[in-house]
C-alpha cells in the first residue's frame, strides 16, 4: 500500500507529465464523473494501452466514481476461465494507473459469446474491480450534491440479435430468454425514481458505421420501451468508432463508444451528431441540470464535447 507520500509523489509524477490536450477538458465543479470505454480487449495493442494511459491522466482532472465497460472485452473468442491469463495481459495490466482502480462495471459483447460467457460473470468474485453480477443488471447513485439521483442499467444485448439465433457461432444466446429480460428492463424503468436513467448495451440502436445498413434487431426490440420512459441516454459499443446519434422525434441520445482499441471506418447519416474513427472514450459529467459528453482520443484530444439538458 503507497505511503500519503508515495501518493502525493505519484500524483506529482503524473501532474508533471499530463498532456497538454488535456487541459482543454470543461471541468464542471460538483459534478458526478465516469468513462466508458468498449471494444478493448487485444493485449495493449492497436493503441490500447495510449487510451488507457491518457484515461489514467484524465483522472488527475476528472476522477472517475467508476469505469463502463460496453463490452468486447476480450479478442477473438472471449474467456476460457477466471483464470484465463488474458484477463491479465489484456485487462489487469493495461489499466493499471491508480486512477483506474474504481470499480468497473461491464457487459457482455458478441466476442464475451464465442468463450466461456460465466468466466466473465464469476471474475465479479475474483477482481475487487470488475463488476458483472449478472446477463443483466441495475444500480443506483447519488450525486455530489447529495440529494440527484441516477439509476444505470445494463443490459445483454446479444440475445436481441435475432441473426445470433440462426448461428453457431453465438450458439449460447439461445439459453437466454428476451422476453424475460425485456419485462426486467420495463419494469426498472417505470419503479425508478431516480432523475437521470441511464442505459448501457453492447450493440447500437443507430450507427453510421460498418452496419449503417444492417438491420436494426435491438431497436426493434428496445426503442419503444426507451421512447416510452424517456431515457434521456444509451451508451454502446460494437461499432469500432465514436458516435453521437440524435434521430429526429427521437427522444434518447445514442452513443457509441467502441474505440478502446482497433478502429475501423466510419460515416455520417441524417442523424449523426459526430462520428469519428480514432481510439478513444468518453467522459460523462452528471450534474442535477445537465449531462456533459466529452470524446477524448488517444493523444488527450477533446475532439467533440455535448450536454444534455435535464
Amino acid at each position: 500500500m503507497l505511503s500519503t507520500f508515495g501518493v502525493n509523489a505519484q500524483k506529482k509524477y503524473y501532474n508533471q507529465n499530463e498532456n497538454e490536450n488535456l487541459k482543454d477538458l470543461q471541468v464542471e465543479e460538483d459534478a458526478y464523473h465516469f468513462y466508458v470505454i468498449g471494444d478493448w480487449g487485444r493485449n495493449g495493442h492497436f493503441k490500447q494501452t495510449e487510451v488507457a494511459d491518457i484515461m489514467q491522466q484524465a483522472g488527475f482532472i476528472l476522477e472517475p466514481e467508476f469505469i463502463i465497460s460496453v463490452g468486447d472485452n476480450f479478442y477473438p473468442d472471449g474467456i476460457a476461465s477466471v483464470n484465463d491469463p488474458f484477463i491479465q495481459s489484456s485487462f489487469e495490466e493495461v489499466y493499471y494507473g491508480s486512477n483506474l482502480f474504481c470499480p468497473w462495471y461491464v457487459i457482455l459483447g458478441n466476442h464475451g459469446y464465442r468463450g466461456n460467457v460465466q468466466a466473465q460473470i464469476d471474475y465479479t468474485n475474483v477482481s475487487q474491480r470488475w463488476k458483472m453480477p449478472s446477463h443483466y443488471y441495475d444500480f443506483e447513485k447519488t450525486l455530489e450534491d447529495d440529494k440527484t439521483t441516477a439509476k444505470f442499467v445494463f443490459l445483454d444485448t446479444n440475445p436481441f440479435e435475432d441473426d445470433y439465433h440462426r448461428t453457431e457461432k453465438y450458439a449460447q444466446v439461445k439459453t437466454q430468454d428476451t422476453l424475460k429480460q425485456k419485462k426486467w428492463l420495463e419494469k426498472t424503468l417505470k419503479n425508478s425514481t431516480a432523475d437521470w436513467n441511464i442505459v448501457i448495451g453492447h450493440h447500437p440502436l443507430y450507427t453510421s458505421g460498418k452496419r449503417v445498413d444492417d438491420e436494426p434487431y435491438v431497436r426493434h426490440h428496445l426503442e419503444e420501451i426507451f421512447e416510452k420512459y424517456k431515457v434521456p441516454a444509451y451508451f454502446a459499443g460494437h461499432e469500432h468508432d465514436i458516435q453521437h446519434l440524435k434521430p429526429k422525434d427521437v427522444y434518447t441520445h445514442h452513443f457509441v463508444s467502441g474505440a478502446g482499441s482497433e478502429v475501423r471506418p466510419t460515416g455520417i447519416s441524417d442523424f449523426t451528431k459526430f462520428s469519428k474513427s480514432e481510439q478513444g472514450f468518453l467522459i460523462v459529467s452528471l450534474l442535477p441540470s445537465k449531462m456533459l459528453i466529452q470524446v477524448v482520443n488517444w493523444k488527450g484530444e477533446i475532439t467533440y464535447k455535448c450536454e444534455i439538458p435535464k
